[in-house]
C-alpha cells in the first residue's frame, strides 16, 4: 500500500486549526510542580480523552465538538506532549502516567468519568482504571488499544520496535516523521484533510516526550492490569493496520469487554470518523448514567 504525501497539508488544516482556537482551546494547570496541558468544551457529565503516541489533544478536535452538546470532554496532552512537562523517569511505566492523570483529575475537580484511550493512550486508561482509584471510572473504551511490548514473550520485537523508533527520530526528525507515517493511520479511502490533520498533529509532537512514550509502549503490557471492576468497550478501524481488528478483538475478550469495528475507519478513527465515534461515546456517557453493563 503507498501514500502520497499532501503537500497541501498547512491550507487543508486551517479551518480545523481555526475551530480548535475557538472551540477547544488549550488551557494548561500548575500540578505537583509540573504544567499539564488539556483542552476542554462543553458541560455535563465528564468524558477523558487519551490520545495516542504519534498525537496529542487537538486531533479529538471534531469528536469534542459533537459530544460538548453533551458532556463535559476533556481531552488532555499526555506528559512531554504540546505544552505538557514530561515525567522525571526516563523510562515511565503507565503508573507514572496514570498518577499525573489523578493530578489533572483533581485539579479539574472530575471525580468520576467516561475514561477513554487511544492507541497508546489505553495503557494510561486502563491503569488507572485498574488502580487505587478505579471507582473514579464508570466506564472505560478503548479505540485501537495498543497492547504494549512488556510481555516477556515479545522481548524480540520490544528490542526492534524501541531500536527502529529511536532511529526514525533521530534520522529523520519530527517533521519528515510526521510526512513518512501519517499516512499509515488512515485508511486508503481517507480524505486528503483527514490526512493533513494526522500530520499536522503529528509534526508537533515533542521529542523528549515522544522518546518516554515509547519506552512507556516497549515497557508495559496492557492484560497485566487485567481483569477490570468496570464495564469496558474496545473498538478498532475496519483497515487499522497498526492494531489489527483481531488483535483488538482478542484483548476485548481478555479484558470481558465488549468489540466492535469502526467502519471505513484506519488506526485514526477519532479523525477519519469523529461523528461515529463521537456516537461511540456518547452510548457510553448514556450507558455509565443508567449503569448499563456488560
Amino acid at each position: 500500500m503507498s501514500y502520497a504525501i499532501d503537500n497541501r497539508a498547512p491550507s487543508l488544516t486551517a479551518d480545523l486549526q481555526a475551530q480548535l482556537a475557538l472551540h477547544f482551546p488549550q488551557r494548561t494547570l500548575e500540578i505537583a510542580g509540573a504544567r499539564q496541558a488539556f483542552r476542554e468544551c462543553g458541560t455535563g457529565p465528564a468524558i477523558v480523552l487519551l490520545h495516542g503516541i504519534g498525537s496529542g489533544s487537538a486531533s479529538w478536535l471534531e469528536v469534542a465538538q459533537e459530544l460538548g452538546r453533551r458532556a463535559r470532554v476533556i481531552a488532555w496532552d499526555a506528559p512531554g506532549y504540546g505544552d505538557s512537562t514530561p515525567l522525571r523517569a526516563l523510562a515511565p511505566d503507565a503508573s507514572d502516567y496514570a498518577e499525573r492523570l489523578l493530578q489533572m483529575l483533581d485539579a479539574l475537580g472530575i471525580q468520576r468519568c467516561v475514561l477513554v484511550g487511544h492507541s497508546l493512550g489505553a495503557i494510561t486508561a486502563i491503569a488507572f482504571a485498574s488502580g487505587v482509584h478505579q471507582q473514579r471510572v464508570s466506564r472505560l473504551v478503548l479505540i485501537s488499544p495498543a497492547q504494549g511490548y512488556g510481555h516477556p514473550s515479545r522481548a524480540l520485537q520490544r528490542q526492534e520496535v524501541r531500536s527502529k523508533r529511536l532511529r526514525s527520530l533521530e534520522q529523520m526528525g519530527i517533521q519528515h516523521m510526521a510526512e513518512q507515517r501519517s499516512p499509515y493511520m488512515l485508511s486508503p479511502a481517507a480524505t486528503p484533510q483527514a490526512q493533513a490533520w494526522v500530520q499536522w498533529n503529528m509534526a508537533r509532537l515533542n521529542p523528549d516526550g515522544y522518546r518516554q512514550a515509547i519506552e512507556l509502549l516497549c515497557g508495559e503490557d496492557l492484560l497485566r492490569h487485567a481483569p477490570l471492576s468496570m464495564p469496558c468497550d474496545v473498538y478498532c478501524g475496519e483497515a487499522d493496520g497498526i492494531t489489527a481488528p483481531a488483535s483488538c478483538q482478542t484483548l476485548a475478550k481478555a479484558l470481558g469487554g465488549t468489540f466492535d469495528l469502526i467502519q471505513d475507519a484506519g488506526h485514526a478513527s477519532p479523525i477519519e470518523q469523529p461523528c461515529v465515534v463521537a456516537g461511540r461515546l456518547a452510548r457510553a456517557i448514556e450507558e455509565s448514567l443508567t449503569g448499563a453493563s456488560l
